[in-house]
């Protein structure tokens, strides 16, 4: 569905975010994006969403050369693909399923979204989305009152009434504990299975890569290095990703560290 052929991206500033990329993702792959800061991880996947131009190459989702999009057909491109971030982006005074309803603003009359009156179809959409991701009963609280790991739940339920075919998301659990960040790639696996929904997770956590993830792509200076399954990874492997800098992966996953 997602296809990369030879894709390069030159910043402004004559940075080279990615070097001739090439690869495809299916749909309902549950794919893990590993690699230092600054290799390229976050570039990567905001190509896919046309928040960042490419360069160089082609770039097609679902046989559309995103390039060529523009305006009202852009719009409508990006309503297909659901977007997590590390920060929420959560209006924090308000209540989660208001925050969650405002995934369908694009689509409504401006009257509407004035006085925040939303068809009845579109509230149910979000009770069940919060429903998916195991939060329906704190619909009516106001999102600052929730922890950390409920507050990305709700940012993960807002893409969710969205209907995405795919969900990137960029270091979604680089500011939670261990325990809550496991909580949260459980929603993430739990929604690739149940909805057939394909999953790019650009993250800093690798032995939670390797758990959770089918398929790892290791980027390192703009070039991918590694691409294939998860269980495939050795030690090797995750030492030229990372250049042999200490990467904190546990030891009792797969005693990659021994």
């Amino acid at each position: 569905m997602i296809k990369f052929d030879n894709v390069s991206k030159v910043y402004p500033n004559g940075f080279k975010g990615l070097k001739n990329v090439s690869l495809e993702i299916e749909q309902g792959e549950f794919v893990a994006i590993i690699g230092l800061s600054g290799a390229g991880k976050s570039t990567l996947i905001r190509t896919i969403n046309r928040v960042h131009d490419i360069s160089e190459g082609t770039l097609t989702v679902d046989g559309t050369d995103v390039s060529t999009l523009k305006g009202k057909s852009l719009r409508k491109f990006r309503r297909g693909i659901g977007m997590i971030f590390q920060s929420f982006n959560l209006v924090t005074r308000t209540t989660v399923i208001k925050n969650v309803l405002t995934s369908n603003i694009p689509d409504l009359p401006f009257w509407r979204v004035l006085l925040g009156c939303y068809p009845q179809e579109h509230k149910v959409a979000a009770l069940e989305a919060l429903d998916k991701v195991g939060i329906l009963d704190k619909a009516y609280v106001r999102v600052d009152q929730l922890s950390g790991g409920q507050q990305q739940r709700v940012a993960l339920a807002r893409t969710l009434a969205q209907h995405p075919k795919i969900m990137l998301a960029d270091e979604p659990v680089a500011a939670l504990d261990p325990v809550t960040a496991k909580q949260v790639m459980d929603d993430f696996k739990r929604i690739n299975k149940e909805m057939n929904i394909s999953v790019l997770i650009n993250i800093h956590h690798v032995d939670l890569a390797l758990e959770y993830a089918d398929r790892v792509i290791g980027i390192r200076a703009g070039e991918i290095v590694y691409d294939g399954p998860s269980k495939d990874v050795t030690k090797e492997i995750l030492d030229q990703i990372y250049c042999g800098q200490e990467i904190g992966v546990m030891e009792e996953k797969n005693e990659l560290v021994r």
